[in-house]
């Protein structure tokens, strides 16, 4: 393991746990936090896996665990499924102590449960009685599991708990009812138990990870694709920051007010956004990381209490402006900002989010709205209708967030000419949009293709309208579908003719259904009818329809296109 720093294989449930080995869920990796839809599936699985004629083995998904000595591994990735299992085992190991209790084979019995202690749980010290356990939960959930549940309780406290206690308490409840009804019509109730654990433990297997270090998870959770992964690699930086404050002298009021500003953090943004938005927060204020470079900058760079706080501190300024880009409806930002961010967030394009996160925190607010609005003209050149590489892009932006973090930019006009280097000029914007096919079969380029009619419409002086509205619908002059009646467009080019900007108007919703598959001839009557100027300029100008019509109209587009997407101080 020393030379790959890692090492994996497949492991039955048995193999693990039966094998005299400890497993510690870390202290502050997050709570136990299963429902009934999880152990209903889990049930489901282990009852198709155990079943006579059932699947030789079941996958539990993968188990990452990190050790320094081969002895002692702690649960990184997947303590939800091995705290589960040994709520199951011990739901029937305190079945097996109610059949004793009642005389029911009590010898046999016996021996049961002192084997499955032995084999799956660990065991109690004669003379204290305390345990001995081989699974240790998080600092939230191991005292209950250890001095309630290993102990086999007649009766289990239900007050003063955490949320996530009661979950583990409420699922063994369930294991327990659910296994006593499994073996009910059993003649030896005890034997079918027994039956049930053993199986059960050779036929669940994972696939096991072990790493060295939590770098080393680190990289194994960015190459994952596995269900729980993002949040597996946000609680690795959780338990990587609390250990920090654990090296000193930390009071239990600043260990808890870590935990909750960290839970507030992770509940406003979602577990899945959390990696993120810390990567742009990071590249907002320091050197660029890549997702797969920034454990390992952050524990590089964060290394004493001070730094922690710090980290949480600038954070929390950084999160509204994230939370406004990526979901801009709620946002407590003027109207034309809401507008830019949506239009950033339609076109795909994340690569500014560091530097307006950045702006945010230095411009004022007239600024930083004509920041963010010539941002979305940028994107649209560059990424939507130039097609350009995002390299390029993604140093620019970099740049200028340092720049703005520093204060060596605090304006807007200074802002804007360090952006130049990624607005595409007038001449290449015009040559980009007068060839550009967008296919309009993926939701979120018929999306962007009623964007554009929609603001080329405003700028003909026509109709004010909705993009998203139902009213109007997209009409591909040259069908999707074409029939008879479209001979002056060869077979070999027909989709790229089909999906040219070009070749598509907004069309009044009614008048659409009509269209069909027609020839232009038939179509242009009712295409001159449209309340949309646009749309009615294109049957007046065009007698009929030929790749040379097509062309020369969309040339007319972009020609319009390069006044509606322009920033004045970079034309």
């Amino acid at each position: 393991m020393a030379a790959t720093n890692f090492n994996t294989e497949n492991r039955t449930y048995r193999q693990l746990l039966g094998n005299g080995l400890t497993y510690r869920v870390p202290r502050f990796q997050r709570d136990y936090s299963w429902g009934d839809a999880e152990w209903e599936d889990l049930w489901a699985d282990i009852l198709g896996s155990i079943a006579p004629d059932g699947e030789p083995a079941h996958y539990m998904g993968y188990l990452v665990l990190q050790t320094s000595d081969n002895r002692i591994f702690e649960i990184i990735d997947g303590q939800q499924r091995l705290t589960t299992i040994s709520l199951i085992i011990l739901a029937a190991m305190r079945l097996l102590k109610a059949y004793i209790a009642g005389g029911r084979n009590a010898d046999a019995n016996q021996q049961r449960l002192d084997q499955f202690r032995a084999t799956y749980i660990g065991y109690l010290d004669p003379v204290t009685l305390a345990t001995h356990n081989k699974l240790s939960l998080n600092r939230n959930n191991d005292g209950y599991y250890r001095d309630h549940l290993v102990p086999l309780a007649e009766h289990l406290p239900q007050r003063g708990f955490p949320p996530s206690t009661h979950a583990m308490r409420k699922g063994f409840e369930w294991f327990e009812k659910a296994l006593r009804d499994h073996v009910r019509s059993q003649q030896d109730q005890g034997v079918a138990l027994a039956q049930f654990i053993e199986t059960m433990s050779d036929r669940l297997f994972f696939t096991v990870i072990t790493v060295a270090d939590e770098l080393n998870a680190y990289k194994v959770f960015e190459t994952l694709n596995a269900r729980g992964v993002r949040l597996s690699a946000t609680d690795l930086l959780k338990n990587y920051l609390f250990s920090v404050l654990a090296r000193g002298p930390q009071s239990q009021q600043e260990m808890d007010d870590l935990e909750r500003r960290w839970e507030g953090m992770v509940g406003r943004l979602g577990s899945e956004s959390f990696p993120d938005f810390l990567r742009m927060h990071w590249n907002s204020r320091h050197g660029f990381a890549r997702q797969s470079e920034l454990f390992k900058i952050i524990r590089s760079s964060v290394r004493d209490r001070g730094q922690v706080f710090g980290l949480l501190r600038e954070m929390d300024e950084d999160m509204d402006a994230y939370l406004a880009l990526i979901h801009p409806e709620a946002a407590q930002w003027s109207a034309d900002c809401r507008r830019s961010a949506q239009e950033l967030r339609m076109f795909s394009v994340r690569q500014p989010y560091p530097m307006l996160m950045a702006a945010k925190r230095r411009l004022s607010d007239g600024d930083f709205e004509g920041l963010i609005a010539a941002t979305a003209v940028i994107a649209f050149r560059y990424n939507v209708i130039g097609s350009q590489a995002p390299n390029e892009q993604e140093r620019v932006y970099h740049a200028v967030a340092l720049q703005l973090h520093r204060g060596e930019l605090a304006a807007l006009g200074p802002v804007l000419a360090a952006l130049r280097p990624i607005y595409r000029s007038d001449d290449a914007f015009r040559g980009d949009f007068a060839a550009k096919a967008i296919k309009t079969t993926q939701s979120r380029n018929a999306k962007i293709v009623r964007y554009i009619l929609c603001r080329l419409e405003r700028q003909n002086g026509g109709v004010e309208f909705d993009p998203d509205a139902s009213t109007y619908t997209i009409e591909h002059i040259l069908p999707q579908s074409p029939n008879g009646g479209w001979d002056a467009f060869p077979d070999r080019d027909l989709e790229t003719f089909i999906y040219r900007l070009g070749n598509m108007v907004m069309l009044e919703t009614a008048r659409n259904r009509a269209l069909g598959n027609k020839p232009y001839a038939e179509k242009r009557p009712i295409l001159g009818q449209s309340g949309l100027k646009l749309t009615r300029d294109l049957v007046e100008e065009n007698q009929d329809w030929t790749p040379e019509r097509l062309d020369k109209w969309q040339q007319k587009l972009a020609r319009m296109a390069k006044t509606v997407w322009r920033v004045a101080q970079l034309s």
